[in-house]
């Protein structure tokens, strides 16, 4: 069985792409700082019988996360595919003419160094077997120029770029990497529903026919 770690998971998004990987066959590692949520998602992954353990970690604590990372491989045997998709919360978001250093350097050690530490430690063992996947979900800020998002839009297109970066040099060595770009409110019973958007992320892995794509799949970036 293939092993998926979530990272950033939480008891909207996060489980409902553990239950998709976990029911279409993969072994399960949900990855966040609150230990009560992990306990939450495991606890409904295991009522559906699907294999998965919880690890508590502060992802802007590299070292950290890298011990966590390094955990998941201990016990499972492998990490297959890596889904990044940490939430900050609005509280951190930052208007364009607000932004700061400071309130940049927020989501830089809250998810770009995060997602660099993570490739960093599953990226060696997929090019020794030459498969594997590794997955960005990002908010819309990655795609457009959106004023009130002006300090996760600078972080987010970089990971976007350093995702794209990825995809070029590895498509050829086995290894998927996708971002989607997640531009609606995450939430049940709506457009922004999180088990629609972990189908759309389990068709593009199973698919690999393109790097990206946005969520609602209409949603086009160059009307903002």
């Amino acid at each position: 069985m293939k092993t998926i770690a979530i990272i950033g998971a939480g008891p909207g998004l996060g489980l409902s792409l553990a239950k998709t990987f976990g029911e279409n066959g993969f072994k399960v590692a949900v990855i966040s700082r609150n230990a009560e949520k992990l306990e939450m998602i495991v606890s409904e992954l295991q009522k559906l019988t699907i294999e998965a353990k919880s690890y508590v970690a502060d992802i802007t604590d590299l070292s950290a996360l890298r011990e966590v990372l390094q955990a998941v491989k201990q016990d499972f045997g492998q990490i297959d595919v890596l889904e990044f998709s940490p939430y900050a919360g609005p509280e951190v978001f930052r208007h364009v003419l607000e932004t700061t250093p400071e309130n940049v350097l927020e989501p830089v050690n809250s998810y770009l160094l995060p997602a660099v530490l993570s490739v960093n430690e599953v990226l060696p063992d997929m090019l020794s077997k030459g498969s594997g996947a590794i997955l960005f979900t990002t908010g819309i800020s990655a795609m457009i120029s959106y004023p009130p998002l002006g300090n996760m839009g600078i972080v987010m297109t970089g990971v976007r770029n350093y995702a794209t970066n990825l995809h070029n040099e590895l498509k050829e060595k086995g290894i998927y990497v996708g971002h989607l770009s997640v531009g609606t409110l995450i939430q049940a019973g709506t457009d922004g529903d999180p088990d629609l958007i972990a189908e759309a992320w389990y068709s593009l892995y199973t698919k690999k026919e393109t790097f990206e794509e946005t969520f609602p799949y209409e949603l086009n970036p160059t009307i903002f």
